[in-house]
């Protein structure tokens, strides 16, 4: 029998066979060592054509013949389905790349390539089941990354900088690179988004994926570090003596909670100083080597125009002026874009160079260093200490009830700490009584 013959054309050749069916089973028959079975379906193209089953017994062929007829009854039938593996690669390509966000399209590839397809991508769509993606999972918080990548195997065993040579992994000294908990239910999210897909191109009938646990994970040593009152207010009045042109910006972060992207994606048209009033329209964020400026996603429980303390207000202020300095400094040179926070040249600014210029910050202005990202659950505290009235922090703070705010509102910072605060907006030409 040739490579090509269906089992049915190969049971017709040679002599007349015994009828091995029983009435009412359909077309089962031995096929090369096994049992095969088949039926005419409606492929979700809207063809007819021949679905097969396989079983090593005529039992086996037999319950999933019936239970495939009974499928084709109450839906179409894939005659063909691809590994996880291949279709992650379509519904990348052609879903997900051309309808959702850089970003977004970036975590799923990420997602894909680093987890889903090393664990389970040659496993066949249909035959994917629960077991399988819990194993998957279970495996995944005990896997080191460094090894699984062989991150430290494609560094050089020799170079003048130690930090760029091989040091643990390729060297069998482990080091442990677990991910964490975010990172697995991403990849499971990752998976079951997939899979989502291919139940509405009546691939499958089941979304297995959304059935598994995400498993404990091991804490990992390093814990999320944060600024006292006064710790920030040393930062802040660091960062105004020396004219930082991004002392505007740390103003925002410290004391509106804005996140990086949202902050160096402000437009000048998003601030109304007159309603005191600033709108989070935009983000700007690089995605595999490209910077983009880009709508801010808007969820049910998000605000889009929040109140504007006096303090941020004057901190852009004193922004416009530094902007205008560099403008005319540049002249020629200036590539007018209306963001709030550029380069000496007008260009938006690089997110990624702000983190060392943070740290070099926190560095000269005696704080201990800490992520840009941790500043924001100082937020609170600071409107507290700037004597910000409830009702607006808690539309800054995007509470959804004022209980949660007035909670925040108790853990008031010293006496010396709330008039130091004062001293610094009453230095850029603000007083408190103007948020009150």
């Amino acid at each position: 029998m040739t490579k090509t013959e269906e089992p049915e054309e190969a049971a017709q050749k040679g002599k007349p066979r015994r009828r091995s069916r029983a009435n009412g089973e359909g077309s089962i028959f031995p096929y090369r060592g096994r049992y095969a079975a088949y039926i005419w379906v409606t492929t979700p193209a809207g063809e007819r054509k021949r679905r097969w089953v396989y079983g090593k017994t005529r039992e086996e062929v037999h319950d999933k013949y019936v239970k495939l007829l009974a499928e084709a009854k109450t839906r179409p039938i894939p005659t063909k389905v691809p590994a996880v593996a291949e279709y992650l690669t379509y519904w990348l390509r052609d879903v997900v790349k051309p309808n959702r966000e850089p970003a977004t399209y970036d975590n799923y590839e990420t997602m894909s390539r680093l987890y889903i397809i090393p664990g389970l991508g040659r496993k066949r769509l249909d035959k994917l089941n629960v077991r399988d993606v819990q194993t998957w999972l279970n495996k995944i918080p005990s896997t080191c990354q460094c090894c699984a990548q062989g991150k430290d195997a494609k560094r050089p065993k020799e170079h003048k900088d130690p930090r760029r040579r091989q040091r643990c992994c390729a060297l069998g000294q482990c080091c442990e690179d677990f991910p964490s908990r975010q990172t697995i239910r991403l990849a499971r999210n990752t998976l079951r988004n997939a899979l989502n897909n291919a139940m509405s191109e009546e691939i499958i009938s089941r979304n297995v994926a959304g059935l598994a646990k995400v498993p404990a994970t091991r804490k990992r040593g390093r814990k999320a570090s944060t600024w006292t009152v006064e710790e920030a207010r040393r930062f802040l009045e660091y960062t105004r003596e020396v004219n930082d042109p991004l002392y505007a910006a740390w103003v925002l972060i410290l004391v509106m909670g804005m996140r990086k992207g949202e902050v160096f994606g402000l437009l000048w048209d998003e601030v109304d100083f007159d309603r005191e009033e600033l709108a989070i329209g935009w983000q700007l964020q690089r995605v595999r080597g490209v910077l983009i400026h880009k709508e801010r996603t808007k969820t049910d429980g998000s605000t889009d125009v929040l109140p504007l303390p006096g303090l941020c207000a004057t901190a852009l202020r004193v922004r416009q002026e530094q902007q205008k300095a560099a403008r005319e400094a540049a002249g020629k040179e200036w590539d007018e874009g209306g963001f709030v926070f550029t380069t000496r040249t007008g260009r938006p600014v690089e997110p990624r160079n702000v983190n060392r210029a943070f740290a070099s910050r926190c560095v000269a202005a005696g704080v201990k260093v800490i992520r840009v990202h941790d500043t924001r659950h100082t937020c609170g505290k600071l409107l507290a200490a700037l004597d910000v009235h409830p009702r607006v922090a808690m539309q800054i703070l995007r509470h959804s009830k004022i209980s949660i705010t007035m909670e925040v509102y108790t853990e008031v910072p010293s006496e010396s700490t709330r008039a130091a605060l004062k001293q610094l907006g009453e230095h850029l030409g603000w007083s408190a009584e103007q948020d009150g």
